[in-house]
């Protein structure tokens, strides 16, 4: 990892990730007391707590573990062979790539914005460049194991195919943009070098691995290690979860985040608002779902917090060099996001 790329949301390994440390023990701790210590003797605020922890962590677990091996035999996949789905189509071939490309790598939606960063100036054209941005924040496989733990199958199948939708849809019209004259191109376009043969580099690494006892453990110890960016957010998003609990009923909850216009306006405040990365956004997003009943709430906190991310807004000012390509990532993406969480409270 480069300097560049040890950024707040995936810690070096020289430092303590305070947030990790801190909610991890807030986690343990909730999930342990509520084990341990009979109702009545914690007043009713924390003992609320630590049964939120507890139900979070029992509906979970699975997905964790599961997401923390594909960590590990995703991190012996060569992020070049990733890249290389981009290859040099334009139109929409080269933008159902991009979006392929952004729901098979494994990060979290602060790192995914490094990556795409860097396939931009490899010479991706700005409309790929998007549609993997947008497609990446929390369709990673050890992402979506969770998020089918906390919210089913059905749902988190409905909210990868209209995140694919938007990602596809907003590629197609920033293509367009630049081609009008709005926005500018990429100026690294002529610099893409040999694309990689996917399906033929594929076979090759997979062709070439020798299975063994080792090499499973050391994808268990990698995966684990490598997971330290995922857990930090989860926790975190477990802890918020927990609070926003505790203080709001769920009366209260379904009245301000409920499956209404009201509601749908109040999330796309709180997830703007919350910095919160991917993988946290997640056990807040059940909550939507599950509490107030709102599935259209709950794609919208997932989508519109990459969208809105401060963070995405100036790394794409920073390597675009262009203030309007940067304020036209949520100008496109906001108002799709919007209409699907509405058409989807409406079926819910």
């Amino acid at each position: 990892m480069t300097p560049a790329e040890d950024s707040a949301c995936c810690p070096s390994e020289r430092k303590t990730d305070w947030l990790l440390l801190i909610c991890g023990s807030i986690v343990a701790l909730g999930y342990a007391a509520h084990l341990a210590i009979a109702p009545g003797v914690l007043p009713d605020k924390i003992w609320q707590f630590s049964q939120a922890i507890f139900e979070f962590l029992n509906i979970m677990w699975w997905g964790l573990a599961l997401g923390i091996i594909f960590v590990g035999i995703l991190n012996r996949v060569p992020r070049e062979l990733v890249m290389g789905v981009l290859g040099r189509k334009d139109g929409l071939g080269g933008i159902l790539r991009a979006t392929g490309a952004g729901l098979l790598l494994d990060l979290c939606s602060h790192g995914i914005l490094l990556v795409g960063m860097k396939l931009y100036e490899r010479g991706a054209s700005l409309g790929q460049t998007m549609a993997f941005l947008i497609a990446s924040p929390w369709n990673s496989i050890s992402l979506t194991i969770i998020l089918v733990a906390l919210v089913g199958i059905k749902w988190t199948l409905t909210f990868i195919a209209l995140s694919g939708v938007i990602a596809i849809a907003s590629g197609m019209i920033f293509e367009k943009l630049v081609a009008g004259g709005t926005l500018p191109g990429n100026t690294h376009r002529v610099q893409m070098g040999k694309p990689v043969e996917f399906w033929k580099e594929l076979k090759s690494q997979v062709s070439g691995i020798q299975w063994s006892p080792s090499l499973l453990w050391n994808i268990l110890v990698e995966g684990f290690a490598e997971s330290r960016m995922i857990l930090r957010w989860v926790f975190l998003g477990i802890v918020l979860a927990g609070l926003i609990r505790v203080s709001m009923s769920s009366d209260t909850f379904s009245a301000y985040f409920g499956p209404t216009l009201f509601g749908l306006a109040m999330t796309l405040i709180a997830t703007t608002i919350i910095e919160v990365c991917s993988e946290g956004s997640s056990p807040i997003a059940a909550d939507l779902l599950t509490r107030a009943a709102a599935p259209g709430n709950a794609f919208t906190f997932l989508m519109a917090g990459a969208a809105t991310d401060y963070t995405e807004i100036m790394g794409l000012k920073e390597r675009t060099g262009s203030w309007k390509i940067a304020f036209f990532l949520p100008l496109v993406t906001v108002p799709q996001v919007l209409l699907l969480g509405y058409i989807l409270n409406m079926m819910g």
